[in-house]
Formats: C-alpha cells, sequence, structure tokens
C-alpha cells in the first residue's frame, strides 16, 4: 500500500480531538539507495517519535541498568507477584526484602521489554505496524508489545473515555513513548 493511502487511512481513525494535533510523516530518498527514508510523528508540529534514530523527546534507553536506576520508572507490586517471589525464595525473607526482590524482578522484565520494544525502528516497521493496525483490533493493539501498535490504538477514535480512563494502571508498565500519547489522550478528559 502506498505512503498516502496508509496515512490517509491512520489519520482517519484519529480522536477528533487530535485532528491537526497528532500527523504522521514520511520521508522518502529515491535516488540515494542507501538511504531508507524516515517516518516520524508530531505532535502540534513538534516530532515526538523518530523512526530512523533514538532522539525523540522522551527517553531512549541504551541499557537495562538506565531503565533500572530512573527513579521516574515506579512499578506497581501486587500481591499475586509477592506470591510468586515467596515461591521462589521461601519463608525466611522479611516482607520489606520481599517486596524489594519483587520490584526489582519487575524492572528487569520491564527494562527487557523496553529494549525490544525500541530497538531497529525504521521505516519499514512503521509501515508494517500500520498495516497491522488497520486490519487488527484495538484490544489485540493494545495488549501488544509493538509500540507503535499501542500508540495508534491510544489516538484512535474507538478508544472512547471509560477505555481510556481504565487502562491507567497498563499504561505505567509501557515504553515512554506510550504514556505519552496515552497522558495525551487522557488529558482530553480531565
Amino acid at each position: 500500500m502506498a505512503w498516502s493511502k496508509i496515512k490517509q487511512n491512520l489519520e482517519s481513525f484519529l480522536s477528533p480531538t487530535l485532528v491537526g494535533k497528532v500527523e504522521y510523516c514520511a520521508t522518502g530518498y529515491r535516488y540515494l539507495p542507501d538511504k531508507s527514508g524516515r517516518c516520524y510523528i508530531t505532535v502540534d508540529k513538534m516530532e515526538v517519535l523518530n523512526m530512523s534514530e533514538g532522539n525523540a523527546m522522551l527517553p531512549w534507553y541504551k541499557t537495562e541498568q538506565e531503565i533500572k536506576n530512573n527513579t521516574d520508572i515506579q512499578l506497581p507490586v501486587n500481591k499475586e507477584d509477592l506470591a510468586m517471589v515467596r515461591k521462589d525464595v521461601g519463608d525466611l525473607v522479611p516482607d520489606e526484602r520481599l517486596e524489594v526482590i519483587t520490584r526489582e524482578r519487575k524492572k528487569s522484565v520491564y527494562a527487557k521489554d523496553l529494549m525490544a520494544a525500541q530497538t531497529a525502528l525504521c521505516k519499514s516497521d512503521f509501515y508494517s505496524a500500520a498495516t497491522l493496525f488497520l486490519s487488527d483490533s484495538i484490544e489485540n493493539n493494545l495488549e501488544s508489545k509493538d509500540m507503535l501498535l499501542n500508540i495508534f490504538a491510544l489516538i484512535d477514535r474507538r478508544m472512547g473515555k471509560k477505555k481510556i480512563l481504565s487502562i491507567e494502571e497498563k499504561m505505567k508498565l509501557k515504553h515512554p513513548i506510550v504514556q505519552y500519547f496515552y497522558d495525551l489522550r487522557r488529558t482530553q478528559y480531565n
């Protein structure tokens, strides 16, 4: 499918409050075979997600340790998580330490997921994610580990207020760029 058709289809699904605010852009270099071009998403004419480089306005992580040491990342720990870790370490560990161990394990998993989500984003990934988004349900796109599918689903007009407000806890576990688009959408309901 041609870029103009993909763009038209994506923009037809934008939430009415984001029309004109969020834009999908692509550049190509026809006469430079070693340049594949790039795709990017702008919000209020400011580039927030660039598919060819890691210089978006939100953090892009280079190592797991950056993620684990980032104090802005707060992962919720519930009773089921604690029970699974207690099963692994036994009953001799105090509750305070058990919570620390659980949080560190969750941060490791979260870090691996974030690193996998942001690796090798390029123009062809954008095209394939856009095509997949247009042919799949909103729920599947939200549950996907692909951050592009998450973004497309969050700014979709079919996502209502009730659904947006009910997924707040899930969004805390997503990449910062997905959280940015979630906040962009959630602010229209506050």
